[in-house]
């Protein structure tokens, strides 16, 4: 089973940053979902109703509409990032202690968290404040949920693109087995795709699964309003989760073997 995502820097508010465009591809490997193939030329025009460039908080929320097991279910979410590395959820108006990557949180289908990045390899001192956007679930066998989280990898390149004034947007989605690569994943490297700079990363990631979570990060700053609390898009409930056990080691092979079946000798 895989998850994979695609990744969008994009510009700040500068004007030299403006007019730059970078696009970007994740890819990561968790669960698989089933997919009717059909001819390409048979294929009838979509309409996307959704993009990603709107507002945080904008597909998530029209996702519960469509019904299902998607109100009140705490997706596992995990944080990776390079080697030192520590993040921090907002939580009741503030961030929370920060916890080394990977750090793994339950949270919620449709609203927006807001995260806080720090100790950055090769940039100590500057933080970034990027946005996890849930906008569907997981469906792992019961009772694993948390061995089967959304994998968020934080690459040292898109955070230093972040710091340099660039707005990275990566859409993390479920694969479809028919079209995955059949290559091994590993947690420590998640794999990535580029795409062209005049296309939605959104709409490439339907096309090749079904998109889970959006990770927008630039340079923002932290403009807290006691009131209004809009920049932490008022602190949604995060479930925080241990890590689990290890899984129980696979089999080197699917099937035992058997001593042979005892046959008759026809010859007398």
């Amino acid at each position: 089973m895989s998850v994979h995502g695609f990744t969008k820097p994009g510009p700040n508010h500068s004007a030299a940053a403006r007019r730059t465009w970078v696009w970007r591809a994740a890819c990561c490997l968790l669960l698989s979902a089933g997919a009717a193939s059909v001819a390409f030329g048979q294929r009838e025009p979509n309409h996307y109703f959704h993009s990603s460039r709107l507002p945080p908080g904008t597909i998530g929320p029209s996702q519960l509409l469509r019904g299902g097991a998607l109100a009140g279910y705490f997706q596992p979410v995990e944080i990776r990032g390079p080697e030192g590395l520590e993040v921090s959820v907002a939580v009741e108006g503030q961030f929370d202690s920060p916890q080394p990557a990977p750090a793994t949180f339950g949270m919620l289908i449709g609203p927006v968290y807001r995260l806080k990045i720090t100790r950055i390899p090769r940039n100590e001192g500057f933080e970034v404040y990027p946005t996890i956007e849930v906008i569907n679930r997981l469906y792992p066998p019961p009772g694993l949920e948390n061995h089967f989280p959304i994998p968020v990898h934080f690459t040292l390149e898109e955070l230093e693109l972040a710091l340099s004034g660039r707005l990275v947007t990566r859409v993390i989605y479920l694969e479809d087995p028919q079209s995955a690569l059949p290559v091994p994943d590993t947690l420590e490297e998640q794999r990535y795709y580029e795409v062209r700079c005049d296309a939605d990363p959104l709409k490439a990631a339907d096309r090749l699964g079904r998109p889970v979570a959006i990770m927008r990060m630039g340079s923002r700053t932290p403009e807290v309003d006691s009131q209004s609390q809009r920049f932490l898009f008022h602190c949604p409930p995060l479930a925080k989760l241990d890590r689990p056990a290890p899984l129980p080691a696979l089999r080197s092979g699917i099937e035992e073997v058997q001593p042979p079946v005892p046959r008759l000798d026809r010859s007398r």
